[in-house]
């Protein structure tokens, strides 16, 4: 399977060519704005997420893609074509619910069918195409059975299915993954792009779930009070994210609010109150003169624990083992400083025993001058 192009730094494998094009679209509800003048292009063949908390607009958005909501303002474009106003059964989109909203009565294959008769085709074209998708996603054996009579994974297979049946142009997910537990929905995250991959077609989901979006996506899209704050690679986007909300929202974060007190081309110096010295960076901030407070971020993974005192100036806090998250292959280590800041630190767990820090242990955090994220809004 092809791992996610942006995500490993390879060439991307889907086309430059935009296949959608959102023009400053706005979704009001009386005095509540669920979607707030949102400009977005999706590429040719890619695998879109649209990542965000409850309330944030994503399911929104995505609804006025498949035209089950009217937007208030802004345009839809589908390869050109402006879509904004057509109702949802001529649209070239097919949606794939959270539900599956498989229709218990019939048959796998007659479930995969049914938008096809729907449409009129020719009944061997609908026999081709229904034995094509089972094939596609290892259904054939599963042909004639209910959907009460299969697991909740052969149920997304055939939900997956017969939203492909119809060669759709774009296809919305909403929380593919959200039924299932978690180790089917980190088996199948693997096994639903593979079979998208495969098909070519345009993909745009929707997911409250940071895992199953920087696995799954080509490029995510971060939505917070109805707008994007910030469309990138999962790389771009936990690396670099463009705001406190981003850094927040995508995985864990230590952060701490300081003032820059110098900033130079190679190096920069960050005070902070909640620290008892401050934070270098090796490279300038670039920051204007109005933005000097900023607030400095560090992943739990990029700082490290140990007894012993650094031999450094920079880079390191004195504290004590408060509490420890015992994860399998990690622990998360959370240590309170002198200054009453906590860290959360993680450690791999390579070995099965060994000399490790405990609870109540005098411990000191340290990160490399390169690991801090400087963010000033």
């Amino acid at each position: 399977m092809t791992t996610p192009a942006a995500a490993a730094g390879k060439t991307p494998r889907f086309a430059e060519e935009t296949v959608l094009d959102i023009r400053r679209l706005t979704r009001r509800f009386d005095d509540v704005v669920a979607v707030d003048d949102v400009n977005l292009r999706v590429r040719r063949g890619e695998i879109f997420a649209l990542l965000g908390g409850s309330g944030s607009g994503k399911s929104t958005l995505l609804r006025m893609l498949a035209g089950f909501e009217t937007p208030s303002d802004g345009r839809i474009l589908l390869d050109g074509t402006d879509i904004t106003r057509l109702p949802p059964y001529r649209r070239p989109i097919n949606m794939m619910f959270q539900s599956y909203a498989l229709f218990p009565h019939l048959s796998v294959e007659r479930n995969i069918a049914f938008g096809l008769k729907q449409d009129r085709l020719p009944r061997a074209e609908i026999r081709e195409r229904v034995a094509k998708m089972l094939r596609l996603v290892h259904m054939e054996r599963f042909a004639r059975r209910k959907p009460a009579q299969l697991s909740g994974g052969q149920r997304q297979r055939v939900a997956l299915a017969r939203s492909l049946a119809k060669r759709p142009r774009l296809l919305l997910l909403d929380e593919p993954m959200g039924a299932l537990d978690k180790k089917l929905r980190t088996e199948m995250q693997l096994e639903v792009v593979e079979i998208i991959e495969q098909v070519g077609v345009t993909c745009i989901m929707v997911t409250h779930d940071q895992e199953e979006a920087m696995t799954m996506a080509d490029r995510v899209g971060v939505m917070a009070d109805g707008w994007i704050e910030q469309v990138g690679s999962p790389v771009d986007i936990y690396e670099s994210p463009a705001s406190r909300t981003v850094a927040e929202f995508i995985g864990t974060l230590n952060l701490v609010e300081g003032e820059i007190e110098v900033d130079a081309a190679d190096h920069c110096l960050i005070a902070s109150p909640a620290l008892e010295r401050p934070l270098y960076i090796d490279h300038g901030v670039t920051t204007q003169a109005a933005e000097r407070r900023v607030w400095a971020g560090l992943r739990p993974e990029k700082v490290w624990l140990t007894r012993q005192r650094p031999d450094t100036p920079y880079n390191w806090e004195a504290g004590e083992v408060e509490d420890i998250a015992y994860l399998g292959g990690f622990s998360l280590y959370y240590v309170r400083t002198a200054k009453g800041t906590l860290f959360k630190v993680s450690m791999a767990n390579t070995e099965r025993r060994g000399d490790r820090p405990t609870w109540e242990d005098a411990v000191y955090v340290y990160w490399e001058d390169h690991s801090t994220i400087v963010l000033n809004r």
